[in-house]
């Protein structure tokens, strides 16, 4: 087991975006934990990285439920050692308009984009190693233009935003490196700028920024 370094937490770890930042971190010599809602794809991915010589661990988890993800969590702290990063990826996306958006869609939407983040957030922060990491939040350009056909998911972006950079605040002199990456375009595989796996090696340079470089967010695109 590689002990030079802690371990990565990548919640929201799907395809796309998610298996790209598991990739990118494992391939930075993480053991990498990747948590999401689709345990038997999940486990695809992990054992494709463990088959390219990489340490990954799958864990089941709904970020809309807080019990539950805080547990797994410590569960994968528990089996992989303290991290190093956390990365909430997770996000509640779907067409919807200001007027047309059901209570029940309003609270998940809430649950997932921002509730789970600071779920995971206050979770990990106290377990990172030797008090230190990074933690990266995947915010949108519907933070800073939002948008009437995807209402909830610009509403829950600019949460989740506000709470980054409060975050930041409280913890950059504590050692510990808080940024919501504000992606402004669409995920496109192939694309120069917006391949998913050039996106995530953004994260990880974000990761190994020097503590005077550090900022509350970095907008992409």
């Amino acid at each position: 087991m590689n002990t030079t370094k802690g371990s990565a937490l990548i919640v929201g770890a799907g395809p796309g975006l998610g298996r790209s930042l598991a990739a990118a971190f494992a391939g930075d010599g993480h053991r990498v934990a990747l948590i999401g809602r689709d345990g038997p794809r999940l486990k695809t991915l992990a054992d494709d990285l463990v088959d390219a010589g990489h340490s990954a661990v799958a864990y089941s988890a709904d970020a809309a439920a807080p019990g539950l993800l805080a547990t797994v969590l410590a569960e994968a702290v528990d089996d992989l050692g303290e991290p190093d990063v956390l990365v909430y990826n997770a996000a509640f996306a779907r067409p919807d308009r200001p007027t047309g958006i059901s209570v029940e869609d309003w609270a998940t939407s809430f649950a997932v984009n921002v509730t789970g983040a600071a779920v995971a957030a206050t979770t990990v922060i106290p377990m990172l190693r030797e008090g230190r990491g990074t933690v990266l939040f995947t915010g949108g350009g519907m933070a800073l233009n939002p948008s009437p056909d995807y209402t909830s998911l610009s509403v829950g972006k600019a949460a989740l935003r506000a709470y980054a950079h409060a975050l930041h605040e409280e913890q950059r002199e504590a050692g510990v490196h808080v940024t919501t990456v504000t992606i402004r375009g669409f995920l496109s595989p192939g694309d120069a700028r917006f391949d998913p796996d050039v996106v995530a090696e953004s994260y990880l340079e974000l990761h190994h920024r020097p503590q005077d470089q550090w900022r509350a967010e970095y907008v992409y695109g």
